[in-house]
């Protein structure tokens, strides 16, 4: 019960005030290829395959703060194929169909200070894996074009096969707005460190009692670095640099390269 109402204290603080000023806002549409490298490829055991996605991105500031999300899907026009079993079978004719979403919000505490709330969702057949990050974040923005939000925050995490409190995350988003000659361009980070998490979230116990790895270690980190080049007519096109490590299922280092072409409304 004090778990519900601590929840709820931190909802109320997060919502915004009736009369809320808006200060700017952005939203996009972007088609993107995924390709892993041979070595993650190889070290998944065949887990990893290339993927396109096509994800719609949003977000908006306001006086009171500022929320971002997103929503992909993956694999969307794949051929069909057989049913499969997991999350009930929920997906049907497309086994490599797989959703993901994140929602993240901050509430403008004292001076750059803010309360913050993210929550990461994505599932597919076969698996499930949710994210919820409570913690404080930190808004840094400068004259030079230069600007960066780092947070902190307790990781609760909701997994197919466990869920419970699994440490804490640190991470941040920051970008750079630069020109080269004529052309608008952009490199962008965000990256998220896991650290402290559950044993029961670095893998699993097969039927022989075997301990197999998954999020292998303690710590694990997610990102991806890009740069964005802004094209006339609201166009852009992104050269992304995925990495992980300990993350995504697979333990060690992972990378991928992902290319991205962008309408902004």
């Amino acid at each position: 019960m004090k778990k519900i109402a601590t929840l709820a204290a931190f909802a109320v603080l997060l919502l915004p005030p009736a009369q809320a000023e808006y200060l700017y806002g952005f939203a996009d549409l972007n088609v993107n290829y995924l390709d892993w490298t041979t070595k993650t490829e190889r070290n998944s055991g065949g887990f990893k395959e290339d993927f396109y996605y096509i994800e719609l991105e949003g977000g908006a500031g306001f006086d009171w703060g500022d929320f971002y999300g997103f929503f992909d899907m993956e694999n969307t026009f794949a051929g069909n194929d057989s049913k499969s079993d997991g999350e009930g079978g929920r997906f049907y004719g497309n086994s490599t169909f797989r959703i993901a979403s994140k929602f993240s919000i901050g509430y403008n505490l004292v001076n750059n200070w803010q309360a913050y709330f993210q929550t990461y969702y994505a599932m597919g057949n076969g698996f499930y894996d949710s994210t919820n990050v409570f913690g404080v974040r930190y808004k840094l923005f400068t004259d030079s074009g230069f600007w960066m939000t780092p947070f902190l925050g307790l990781n609760y995490t909701r997994t197919d096969g466990w869920t419970g409190v699994n440490g804490g995350m640190l991470g941040w988003v920051f970008g750079y707005d630069f020109n080269a000659g004529s052309q608008k361009l952009s490199v962008t980070n965000w990256h998220e460190t896991e650290f402290g998490r559950d044993d029961n979230y670095l893998g699993f116990t097969d039927p022989d009692g075997n301990f197999i790895p998954t999020n292998s270690g303690e710590v694990g980190h997610n990102g991806a670095l890009a740069l964005w080049w802004h094209l006339p007519k609201n166009f852009s096109l992104g050269l992304q640099y995925r990495y992980f490590r300990n993350k995504l299922g697979q333990g060690g280092y992972g990378d991928a390269v992902i290319y991205t072409f962008k309408y902004n409304f």
